[in-house]
C-alpha cells in the first residue's frame, strides 16, 4: 500500500516521530499486536494506531490479521526512499574521496 490518503508525507516526515521511530526499533525484535505495541508508550491505544496507520500507509509496516488480533511486522517498502536518499551520498563522498585520493597520490609522487 503506498501512501495515497498521506500524499504530502515523504518518508523522512514519517520516522520523523520519535514514537514511530520507537514503534520501528520495536518491531525489528519482534511482531506486536497493536496492544502489545500500545504498552510500550505514554499514550493512549487511539494514538499509538494513529502512529501505526501512517507507519502502515508509508510502507513501512504491514498488518496481518490473525483471528481477533492484528499483527504488525516491518515491511521493506518504506525504507526504499531513504535507503535511495542515503546511497547517493555515499556515491557522492565515495567520490570525493577517490578524487582525493587520486590527488594525495599524485601529489606524493611528484615528490
Amino acid at each position: 500500500m503506498k501512501r495515497s490518503n498521506m500524499a504530502t508525507l515523504d518518508a523522512f516526515q514519517v520516522i520523523a516521530d520519535p514514537s514511530r521511530r520507537q514503534i520501528l526499533h520495536l518491531l525489528t525484535k519482534d511482531s506486536y499486536n497493536i496492544n502489545s505495541l500500545s504498552e510500550n508508550f505514554n499514550m493512549s491505544r487511539p494514538a499509538v494506531s494513529k502512529h501505526i496507520k501512517v507507519l502502515q500507509t508509508a510502507g513501512f509496516i504491514s498488518i496481518q490479521e490473525v483471528g481477533r488480533e492484528r499483527y504488525c511486522t516491518l515491511s521493506k517498502e518504506g525504507f526504499t526512499e531513504i535507503r535511495n536518499f542515503i546511497d547517493y551520498f555515499d556515491q557522492f563522498w565515495n567520490s570525493k574521496l577517490k578524487n582525493l585520493e587520486t590527488v594525495m597520490n599524485l601529489k606524493k609522487n611528484r615528490n
